[in-house]
């Protein structure tokens, strides 16, 4: 346990430089599940390690020993290293717990917000009369239709064509429930620091996919394109005097507009070969990391048999 439980406190450092290549060389669909599921497991997995730190340090108090019928401390190391190892892993663990929990109820709160009538009414589509352009995707709650909310600057912006695009952007959001995958980033930010590196593959995979399904809907990838760009030129030139949209949102005129457009123009050589390797080295990480804490997990098992079967009343 000694060396195993320190792996998955690092194999997210690792895990990050291959992250950042496969939004730009696997599928957006198979980049966006690899990438949510990785950042998860590898949050999960540091979070055991920091409670399988917790407890050889914790066996040092005579309460903690008692309860666990235990003769002698878990751990080898002096009471000098391993309470305060202990007491810093625990830290961390209720800071992890904090921050998720306030994450999640002010995720909650804003999809609950967004579900309210407002000025946002007339089912999937609401058109405020506002000659600020812009254009967004605002989920709602579990149960309750998401709506897209679109201004009547950003429709005098685009022509026909890329109106059609562009409402196609938003409505994949909403159909394929990216909100999810970008709460579930940023929850595995809050876990480990070294995850923070991965909500911007994933913020950018996810507008991919709305990318692609957009040049789907209307048969033209370059009528996709130049909605995007035209759009995104649109909003930021009115950024300053807009009004914020609200957290939940997802915008096709966010994120690196250019590598975004160059992407569905298909300009740059493809490079099947490097994501498969990217993709490869992120499930090797999250199986190692999983593994380690098993190993971690089943050695401390083994220690607490060994410290109890030393009681002469078993």
């Amino acid at each position: 346990m000694i060396y195993a439980v320190w792996v998955p406190l690092l194999m997210p450092f690792v895990a990050v430089p291959a992250a950042r290549r496969l939004a730009d060389t696997l599928s957006p669909v198979r980049a966006v599940r690899l990438l949510a599921s990785t950042g998860v497991g590898l949050a999960l997995c540091s979070l055991l390690a920091l409670s399988l730190l917790v407890v050889p340090g914790a066996t040092r108090f005579s309460a903690v020993s008692a309860f666990g019928e235990l003769v002698r401390p878990l751990s080898d190391a002096a009471p000098a290293v391993a309470v305060p190892l202990a007491a810093a892993a625990l830290s961390l663990l209720a800071g992890c717990a904090a921050a998720v929990t306030r994450t999640a109820r002010r995720h909650w709160a804003e999809l609950h917000r967004s579900a309210q009538p407002s000025e946002y009414t007339g089912g999937e589509l609401a058109v405020l009369r506002d000659s600020r352009p812009d254009a967004y995707a605002l989920p709602g709650r579990p149960g309750t239709p998401g709506r897209i909310v679109v201004t009547t600057g950003m429709l005098r912006a685009l022509d026909p064509a890329e109106r059609d695009a562009l409402l196609a952007h938003e409505r994949a959001h909403l159909a394929g429930h990216h909100h999810l995958f970008i709460a579930a980033a940023e929850m595995a930010a809050l876990c480990h620091p070294a995850l923070r590196s991965l909500r911007a593959p994933m913020g950018y995979a996810l507008e991919r996919c709305a990318d692609e399904a957009a040049a789907s809907a209307v048969g033209d990838r370059r009528v996709a394109a130049r909605a995007i760009g035209r759009a995104a030129l649109a909003a930021r030139a009115a950024e300053g005097a807009a009004q914020p949209r609200p957290r939940v949102a997802l915008a096709a005129a966010a994120g690196p507009v250019p590598r975004r457009v160059a992407a569905l123009l298909g300009r740059g050589a493809p490079r099947p070969r490097v994501g498969r390797a990217a993709a490869a080295a992120l499930l090797a990480c999250l199986v190692v990391s999983g593994a380690a804490a098993l190993d971690a997990t089943s050695d401390l098992h083994s220690s607490i048999e060994a410290a109890q079967s030393e009681n002469p009343q078993h």
